[in-house]
């Protein structure tokens, strides 16, 4: 896959993620293998682009691959961290919540 398919995947994914009780995120994914991409969640609206994210709530970094796994619920979030297979930077809580939310919506 490449980076310009994964950032439609999540765009598509995106459109399905159920935003109630979310005023703000702000997500910058950083693909190991080359690629930075954002994803923000404002006033109900998901906002997916191939950018970095300077006031963001937090950045995770990891591959391609484990983002695909991640996306698809085939790792756990916490699991991936735990074995460090997801680098987080800033808010924790965020990440987790984004992975979730991210989760949810493809099994919708």
């Amino acid at each position: 896959m490449t980076f310009d398919e994964l950032i439609t995947e999540v765009k598509e994914v995106g459109q399905k993620v159920d935003t109630n009780g979310i005023n703000f995120m702000a997500v910058q994914v950083n693909i190991k293998e080359g690629g930075v991409f954002y994803v923000e969640i404002k006033d109900g609206k998901v906002t997916v682009e191939p950018f970095e994210y300077n006031d963001r709530n937090c950045a995770i970094t990891i591959s391609q691959d484990n983002f695909l796994k991640l996306l698809n619920g085939k790792l756990d979030p916490v699991v991936g961290y735990t074995l460090r297979k997801i680098k987080v930077d800033g808010d924790i809580g965020k990440a987790l919540e984004f992975s979730n939310l991210l989760k949810k919506a493809r099994q919708a």
